[in-house]
C-alpha cells in the first residue's frame, strides 16, 4: 500500500525534476514546482509554487541552511531552519533538522534528529481550535454586575 501512494503522489507532479548534485553550492531562494532533489547544498529559502504540486527530497549528504515551504519533503539530509509541509513530510534515519517542524501528517524513522519543536497543523485542527475557543468564550460566566 505505501508504495503505491508514493507512485501517486510521484506521477502526478508532471515529471519535472531539478537536480542540485553533489559537490554543487547554491545560494539564493528557490521557488519551484514537480520534483526537486537537493543531494548538495542550498543556502537560502525553499518554496514551492502556489497551487502546484512539489516534492522536496534532501538526500543523505544534501543540506539546507533556511526556511522550507512545500506540500511533501523527504529528507534524509540536513536542514538548518524551519520546515512547514502543508501535506505530508518524510524524515528518514539520516535526516537532522536544526529548527521548528509544521507538519500535517509525518513519518518519522528511528534515528532521525529533530532540534526544534513539532508542531501539527491542518485546517480542521484549526477550525477544532477556533470552536473550542468560541465555546469556551460563551460559558465563561459573566463577572459581576454593579448598580448605583
Amino acid at each position: 500500500m505505501r508504495n503505491r501512494k508514493e507512485a501517486v503522489v510521484t506521477s502526478s507532479s508532471s515529471g519535472r525534476t531539478t537536480l542540485i548534485s553533489p559537490g554543487t553550492t547554491v545560494r539564493g531562494d528557490i521557488t519551484f514546482s514537480g520534483h526537486l532533489d537537493i543531494e548538495g547544498a542550498v543556502t537560502g529559502s525553499i518554496q514551492a509554487e502556489p497551487g502546484r504540486e512539489a516534492i522536496l527530497r534532501v538526500v543523505e549528504g544534501g543540506t539546507v541552511a533556511g526556511e522550507v515551504k512545500v506540500p511533501h519533503a523527504m529528507i534524509n539530509g540536513s536542514v538548518e531552519g524551519d520546515i512547514h509541509a502543508t501535506e505530508r513530510l518524510e524524515l528518514a534515519e539520516s535526516a537532522v533538522v536544526d529548527g521548528d517542524v509544521y507538519y500535517n501528517l509525518i513519518e518519522m524513522a528511528v534515528g532521525a534528529k529533530v532540534n526544534g519543536g513539532l508542531r501539527h497543523t491542518s485546517n480542521v485542527a484549526d477550525d477544532l481550535a477556533a470552536k473550542r475557543v468560541a465555546r469556551a468564550a460563551e460559558t465563561v460566566p459573566a463577572g459581576p454586575t454593579t448598580s448605583s
